[in-house]
């Protein structure tokens, strides 16, 4: 449970880090609008649920995808797959801009930065 918290605190300082970075501003920008703009799509579309939805755009963008769920209509299908190859790189973006700001070591405050 421990090394959960741990793994919990490294990521939200990683988020932090990251949100410092207008790249990523940019891209968290855009996976709002495609998540608000599918999970729109889905309810007036498809008839889902607003959560549903919503777990449907999330697991296709993560590119994990949703065994039991398959769009009905043939607008939805045409959708879905412009949303998937606009979304996922947008996403995976964002994951990596998370990732870098993980594994980059954080800048050490100079002792002597009256000197400069």
């Amino acid at each position: 449970m421990i090394s959960f918290f741990l793994a919990l605190k490294r990521l939200v300082k990683a988020l932090w880090q990251a949100f410092k970075l207008k790249n990523f501003q940019v891209l968290f920008a855009m996976v709002l609008i495609l998540l608000v703009s599918g999970t729109t799509f889905y309810v007036m579309q498809e008839g889902l649920s607003v959560i549903d939805a919503l777990y449907f755009c999330v697991v296709t963008l993560s590119t994990i995808g949703h065994p039991s769920f398959e769009p009905q209509t043939t607008f939805g299908k045409v959708f879905t797959i412009i949303y998937i190859f606009s979304g996922n790189g947008v996403f995976i973006g964002l994951i990596g801009y998370v990732a870098y700001a993980m594994i980059q070591k954080p800048e050490k405050k100079k002792r002597n930065a009256w000197r400069e």
